[in-house]
């Protein structure tokens, strides 16, 4: 296996680090060597590609709206292909019906035909190349001459993964080629079903034997699949294929992003589609779920209110926007007069809660997800039904409020994994965004304009409070503590440069790129841990490109993108390591886009036709756009380009110019999408 080369903490001490100072030419950045990558992008079919010359295994997670699929695969140490599937059914509810609940079941080697030429069968199939666009195909030479090629799927709305397998004659002479039938079926016990029995299978379509000759094809399909009592669903793996296919190219097609860089775009474009796939058609109506094989038809304050959903808006693919509706739907069942917490999670299809780590801060991640989430989707009449649940979710943040003026909590996302004490940064900074997205909501609607001033006001104040509170000199750094009597740099001091508060930049600048945070694999949560979680590096990226730190961070950033693209597990952004392993839970790749949309090009909504932006332009790149953006309520591009000294930033609907200034490359951009006017490109 090509190893990934380790990312190199050689220090640079101009000065003594030990101070801390925020000085550029005493940064003590980690220096980075560029990554081995085991994949490369495919220019001519799209996706990436693994020319296979060593032994190497992977999984990867696909999903459709009643199924999902981690896929095992790869070649053994004989170079043999690796295949397994770990199906998961969402809706096919397990007793206990708690968060992971759902009907989950391996296919290993023994469910699949058994493939025969000249009436023995094939024992070495030889993977020479894997491919993955969103379909996963993997092509394998055997020893009789025959060439077989595997492309699994899910089904875009059945509860079914489905693999066609095409066997190609390339023996020179007549081969007699035999897929064997496959009929595999167990049914669950009654008990243990919310919905009773269900009934697992897999089974061949199209299988038989055939005479082939020199360059002639064979293709039969298998199907895994599981259904409740009475259920029957008539599945062609072809045919679904092709539906896989349509859904990624209206993926593809919308919020594209050009630039120089060919790692990054393949990057977004790959995380648009992780982040988009994991919805699920509940009872409870359309849920968002991370996946990873246990987290399903439910939602989450972090990883849907607060991660995914303000970006589903800028991708305006249909069952985004409305999972994402109905998510904070769900939440605002337990708004209450006492101002007890709202649950953490929704679990169950919508049916049971858990609160199993008390309040995280949950109520902010609500308000401020909520208020975003509704100015980007520019709808006025959702707006206004989300207004209740963002303005209790500040009240209720409020009624924490410490005589310090910082906001209490019992934890934070990470659920006690790490100490946060009884008040943290993140909890504290996501309010004082949610304050200001609050306010512009109220202003676009056109409602209590005093409110509006109130929450810019407490804004104002609890910024204020963090500073005094949070603000510290933290190993040598002068940045902040993530809790009263932290001593040790976490992750989460990137999240005021999230918010646009940049008092304490350089020095937290500094911090995150020290060998204390930054490693290999991103970003540590704790200085002197070994223990990484992506949505703190995503964060973090976020930060460090609003904080106009666009040069020194686009470097690791094209690092960190081309690690998880092309490295050894691909192609996404993954949850965290140790735990879970590095899964690939969906809303992480939300994150991932949002580096993009409101790092790199820095869109903040301030009304449901309006956003600011502050594009930032690496030095050594000519352009930068994004195409198709589908938030506020319309179809419209960015392009940022350079022309000799200036940089032109030009916003368009169509062939319609809606704005075009030369920039200076710091100040605020205002844009207006109603002031189109009848200018042509």
């Amino acid at each position: 296996m090509r190893r990934i080369i380790s990312l190199l903490p050689v220090l640079v001490f101009l000065l003594s680090c030990s101070s801390g100072s925020n000085k550029s030419d005493e940064r003590n950045d980690i220096k980075l060597e560029a990554p081995q990558e085991l994949w490369h992008i495919n220019q001519k079919k799209g996706g990436i590609s693994w020319e296979v010359n060593a032994p190497h295994t992977d999984n990867l997670e696909f999903s459709g709206l009643r199924v999902s699929a981690i896929i095992y695969y790869g070649a053994d140490s004989l170079g043999n292909v690796v295949l397994n599937k770990k199906v998961v059914w969402p809706m096919l509810r397990t007793i206990p019906n708690d968060t992971h609940a759902s009907l989950i079941h391996d296919y290993g080697k023994n469910e699949n035909s058994v493939i025969s030429v000249n009436g023995k069968s094939v024992e070495n199939e030889k993977l020479y190349r894997v491919d993955f666009n969103g379909i996963l195909t993997l092509s394998a030479k055997t020893d009789e001459g025959v060439e077989i090629v595997r492309i699994l799927s899910p089904s875009t709305d059945k509860p079914a993964i489905v693999e066609n397998i095409t066997i190609t004659n390339k023996s020179g002479k007549d081969v007699e080629v035999e897929a064997g039938k496959l009929e595999y079926e167990i049914k669950t016990p009654a008990d243990k079903g919310v919905y009773g029995s269900y009934s697992i299978r897999a089974y061949s379509e199209g299988d038989g034997k055939i005479t082939l000759k020199d360059g002639e094809k064979f293709t039969f399909s298998q199907i895994y699949i599981a259904t409740k009592k009475g259920e029957k669903y008539i599945v062609d793996a072809s045919e679904e294929i092709e539906k896989r296919g349509d859904f990624i190219k209206r993926v593809k097609e919308s919020l594209v992003l050009e630039s120089p860089d060919p790692y990054i775009n393949e990057m977004f474009s790959f995380a648009k589609l992780r982040a988009v796939e994991s919805i699920f058609a509940t009872k409870g109506g359309l849920m968002h779920g991370p996946g990873g094989s246990r987290y399903y038809a439910a939602i989450w304050a972090n990883d849907q209110a607060e991660y995914v959903n303000p970006f589903f808006p800028f991708l305006g693919i249909k069952t985004g926007n409305e999972s994402a509706i109905n998510s904070f739907r769900h939440f605002a069942r337990f708004m209450n007069d006492k101002f007890e917490p709202i649950p953490s999670s929704i679990i169950a299809e919508g049916t049971d809660i858990w609160n199993g780590a008390g309040d995280r801060g949950d109520a902010a991640m609500i308000a401020y997800g909520a208020s975003r989430f509704a100015l980007a989707y520019g709808d006025p009449a959702v707006a206004d039904s989300l207004l209740p649940l963002i303005k209790w979710c500040i009240n209720y943040s409020e009624h924490k409020m410490l005589p310090e003026g910082i906001i209490a909590s019992d934890c934070d996302e990470l659920e006690h994994r790490f100490p946060a004490g009884k008040a943290n940064l993140t909890t504290n900074m996501l309010a004082y965004g949610a304050y200001l997205s609050a306010a512009d909501l109220l202003d676009a609607l056109g409602k209590e304009h005093d409110l509006a001033e109130e929450y810019r006001s407490k804004a104002s104040k609890l910024r204020v409070a963090c500073e005094n509170y949070f603000g510290s000199n933290v190993e040598g750094f002068e940045t902040y503590r993530y809790y009263d009597g932290n001593t040790k740099l976490r992750s989460w001091i990137c999240m005021p440069l999230t918010m646009g508060v940049f008092d304490r930049k350089d020095a937290t600048l500094d911090a995150l790129f020290s060998d204390k945070l930054w490693t290999k694999d991103g970003i540590l949560t704790e200085s002197g841990d070994k223990t990484f979680w992506d949505r703190a590096t995503l964060y973090a990226f976020r930060g460090i490109f609003k904080a106009g730190e666009t040069d020194r961070g686009m470097k690791y950033f094209e690092y960190y993108s081309r690690k998880r693209l092309l490295g050894n597990h691909v192609p996404y952004a993954v949850e965290a390591w140790p735990e879970g392993n590095q899964r690939h839970l969906s809303a992480e790749s939300g994150l991932y886009c949002r580096v993009i949309t409101e790092g790199l090009f820095d869109i903040t909504p301030t009304g449901f036709r309006t956003f600011t932006m502050t594009p930032r332009l690496p030095s050594d790149w000519n352009f930068m756009r994004l195409k198709h953006i589908k938030a506020f309520g319309s179809d419209f591009n960015i392009d940022v380009k350079r022309d000799k000294d200036k940089i032109i930033v030009e916003v368009t609907k169509g062939d319609v110019l809606v704005k075009k200034t030369d920039w200076d490359g710091k100040s605020e951009i205002k844009v207006n999408l109603n002031n189109t006017g009848k200018n042509k490109i």
